[in-house]
């Protein structure tokens, strides 16, 4: 059993170090995505309102 222990330990400790720079990248990558896909949508969404309303705004002045 302590072999075995001494073995895993010697494996653990010589396993190469995970690059976590990458995966970082691809979350930011896919929360400016999100958060572009929000804004298109709520600028599909109320785009037309508010273009009425500021024509409503010309049209007075």
């Amino acid at each position: 059993m302590t072999k075995l222990y001494a073995t895993m330990l010697s494996f653990i400790a010589t396993a190469p170090k995970r690059d976590e720079k990458g995966a970082t990248a691809v979350e930011y990558g896919l929360l400016v995505a999100l958060i572009a896909a929000v804004i298109v949508a709520v600028v599909v969404t109320l785009g037309t309102d508010i273009k009425a309303a500021f024509q409503t705004v010309v049209d007075q002045i």
